[in-house]
């Protein structure tokens, strides 16, 4: 009995041991996030799934709200770094790049072929020619429109700008708005910016311009200004534009009152819940003003980078490489009702979604985040202040070009 009691307890001991051992070897990543209640629950879905392929690491993840997380990481990254960090592509994480508060991941690009699978984020991930973390989601921007409209009036859906101002001329004599937009917040104004910019100069001209590299007086951005002339000099937008949310201008499509509309996909729901239908509402690329410059697209693009701080670096860029993959990152956008970047991945039935991915995932001229993430925040309000004011008054081009100028030598410096 005594014996029996004896390696009862011993075995107790040693089950306890391997308990504290097994505990012990567990390595801890830390991560710093700020999703909202949806991305959180997919994210913790992927997280678990990670955890589960690798038994040894526990993710713990801490989520601020979006505004506190602005300023956390700014103090996180120099105070006391975690292993993993969200962040955006592009502009926005490049004063982190330079303060030498992200870590060159270059390797888990070349080892796991990142290159080829991401290729449509590659350019917004890359410094220096390094990349500096890795993108996981991303959504289309572009221009929906109303079938029925283009019916009404017998236009058909253009590739060239100049096909698209003939279309508005259409539109026009029918009381139809060929553009609608409400830049009450100013920020759906900066979208139909970026699409002009990019249409006209391309990618690197863009990144150039909102990194404050480029004069706001140059003859380069002149030309964009030009194109958009073209649809607002003839009173082709929406007329009271400057009253208007983003949603009572999605109203006027879906009324039938406007015929196009620059927004990004997250709209569809909007358009959907007011009826429209995928028999009744359509999706194109905007359209090609340059042919000689390469395709690019506007993708708000989020990421998860690992800070020089990072103490588990080698586990971070193991759950970077996990999160690159095409069936991690199908799952996890569809959750987030998003698009994956990897290109191997699958999306929906969806039909905004499926062209959603087919555009980004064949851009071949690079993917801009949106002017007010690819630009500081003092330059992005006074150039969106800018852009509607020109979507009003164009005749007032180079007072507004000559105060982005002076904001861009004051801003930058």
């Amino acid at each position: 009995m005594f014996q029996t009691s004896r390696r009862a307890a011993l075995a107790l001991t040693v089950a306890m041991l391997a308990a504290t051992a097994a505990q012990a070897e567990q390595r801890v990543l830390r991560y710093y996030a700020d999703f909202d209640p949806a991305p959180l629950a997919a994210f913790e879905a992927a997280i678990a799934d990670f955890e589960a392929e690798n038994p040894d690491i526990d993710v713990q993840l801490q989520n601020f709200d979006h505004e506190g997380y602005k300023t956390a990481i700014r103090n996180f990254l120099t105070a006391d770094a975690p292993d993993l960090a969200n962040w955006y592509a592009g502009n926005r994480m490049a004063p982190f790049v330079k303060a030498g508060q992200f870590l060159d991941v270059s390797d888990v690009w070349n080892e796991h072929g990142l290159h080829d699978s991401l290729a449509s984020a590659a350019a917004s991930m890359t410094i220096d020619g390094k990349q500096w973390g890795v993108p996981y989601t991303y959504y289309q921007w572009g221009i929906y429109y109303n079938k029925t409209v283009y019916e009404q009036v017998g236009a058909s859906v253009p590739a060239t700008w100049d096909e698209f101002i003939a279309n508005c001329e259409k539109f026009k004599a029918a009381g139809i708005d060929c553009v609608t937009t409400g830049t009450k917040a100013l920020w759906p104004g900066a979208g139909i910016f970026d699409y002009l910019n990019l249409r006209t100069n391309g990618y690197e001209h863009h990144m150039k311009l909102t990194a404050g590299e480029i004069p706001w007086t140059d003859d380069t951005v002149r030309a964009t200004f030009a194109e958009w002339a073209k649809l607002v000099g003839p009173g082709y937008v929406t007329a009271n534009h400057t009253a208007l949310d983003w949603q009572d201008a999605a109203a006027l499509l879906v009324q039938g009152k406007a015929a196009n509309y620059v927004m990004g996909n997250f709209a569809v729901a909007v358009f959907k819940e007011g009826g429209m239908t995928d028999e009744t509402l359509g999706f194109m690329p905007f359209p090609t003003i340059n042919p000689d410059v390469p395709r690019a697209e506007e993708a708000p693009t989020d990421t998860v980078h690992i800070p020089s701080g990072a103490k588990n670096v080698e586990d971070a860029k193991k759950f970077l490489a996990f999160l690159a993959r095409a069936d991690v990152q199908t799952k996890l956008n569809e959750g987030l009702g998003q698009l994956p970047i990897n290109k191997d991945s699958t999306v929906g039935s969806d039909p905004f979604i499926q062209a959603g991915f087919e555009l980004l995932s064949t851009t071949p001229g690079g993917i801009a985040q949106f002017f007010d993430r690819d630009a500081p925040a003092e330059m992005a309000k006074i150039g969106m202040e800018g852009f509607q004011e020109f979507m009003v008054r164009p005749e007032n081009l180079d007072a507004i070009l000559e105060r982005l100028e002076a904001a861009r030598q004051r801003i930058y410096q």
